[in-house]
């Protein structure tokens, strides 16, 4: 018998690598490096106002905060700064800037700028830098003034020959210059609402006719009497607080009352008395007399323990006086007196 011979087995081959790890690898090396690089462009461009966006129409697309402050400055601020020109027929004025109090607040302007120019996410930024995207985003105009200094108004009464004269509409024109101050060009000039008025009274009988006047100064905290328009007597007052000022304008003594009890306002403020009427005694603010000028408003005196308020904003619209202060005024004033608020 021949013998047979035996092959000998395969030899296995080694066996083969994956690639998937290396791609994976090299993929996440990638977005490593995007993500990188996204928010080192984006953190460049953290000074930067994205293209579209305006300033109370002016373009500060594409500035920094500093550009567009000096922008602000020359474009808005200093035609805003210009003196506003009130006319009214042969008579003109001017009301600069200063008189006014007027304020701009550039930097709070260019902030809101940016704050709109960073909206979104930082990939719709980045796309936006890159590809030219804008943003269409006006930022207001934030400006400030002085109302005390152009209401119009007067430090007392004054005694001038009767005459053809002209009234002018407060309110009309305080519109007009709230306008003006915050406009340019053109706008600044305000056409003084007025008409042509014949005296009612004749020089001779204006004393007769008002015996008594009060003329309240808010602002100086100070009360004014007038008898027979010569002034007599003046006195040291409280007014409203913020929110709830005293009315200003020209009104009328409508009743008057001797130790008064407190009708108390329907309103928030008053809490749990709300709509109650607190009678004469410890619990009611309103002591010895109230004289009413609009409404539930009115001039009234105070304990002495609130005297510390009397030279403040401290009460709910009336006028607050000591108590021998608003006994002699009461004294003076009968109902119908004029009382002009200013």
């Amino acid at each position: 018998m021949s013998a047979t011979a035996i092959a000998p087995p395969p030899v296995p081959s080694p066996p083969r690598r994956s690639r998937l790890p290396i791609v994976v690898a090299i993929c996440v090396g990638v977005v490593v490096l995007l993500a990188a690089a996204m928010l080192i462009y984006d953190h460049s461009r953290r000074d930067q106002i994205a293209k579209g966006v305006t300033i109370d129409g002016v373009d500060v697309g594409g500035l920094s905060a500093t550009a567009a402050r000096t922008k602000i400055d020359r474009e808005l601020i200093a035609p805003l700064n210009q003196p506003v020109t009130l006319r009214s027929r042969a008579h003109r004025w001017r009301l600069t800037a200063r008189e006014a109090g007027l304020t701009v607040d550039a930097g709070n302007m260019v902030a809101q700028a940016l704050s709109a120019s960073r909206g979104g996410s930082i990939f719709s930024r980045t796309f936006r830098g890159l590809f030219g995207g804008s943003v269409d985003h006006d930022v207001p105009l934030v400006v400030s003034y002085s109302h005390k200094a152009v209401a119009p108004s007067a430090g007392g009464l004054n005694t001038v020959p009767a005459v053809v004269g002209l009234t002018v509409d407060n309110d009309r024109l305080g519109g007009r210059i709230d306008h003006a101050l915050a406009s340019t060009g053109a706008a600044r000039n305000v056409s003084v609402p007025s008409h042509v008025v014949k005296p009612a009274v004749t020089t001779s009988e204006l004393a007769s006719k008002y015996p008594a006047y009060i003329v309240v100064n808010r602002s100086e905290f100070k009360l004014s009497f007038y008898d027979h328009l010569k002034l007599s007597k003046t006195y040291e007052i409280a007014v409203g607080m913020e929110g709830l000022e005293t009315p200003a304008g020209l009104h009328h003594i409508e009743w008057e009352q001797v130790n008064p009890p407190w009708y108390v306002p329907n309103k928030a403020w008053a809490g749990a008395l709300a709509g109650t009427v607190v009678p004469p005694g410890p619990g009611d603010p309103l002591k010895a007399r109230f004289m009413s000028f609009e409404g539930g408003a009115g001039i009234h005196g105070i304990d002495p323990s609130e005297y510390g308020t009397i030279g403040s904003d401290a009460s709910h619209g009336c006028i607050r006086m000591r108590i021998p202060d608003v006994i002699a005024l009461y004294s003076k004033s009968p109902v119908g007196t004029p009382v002009y608020i200013i």
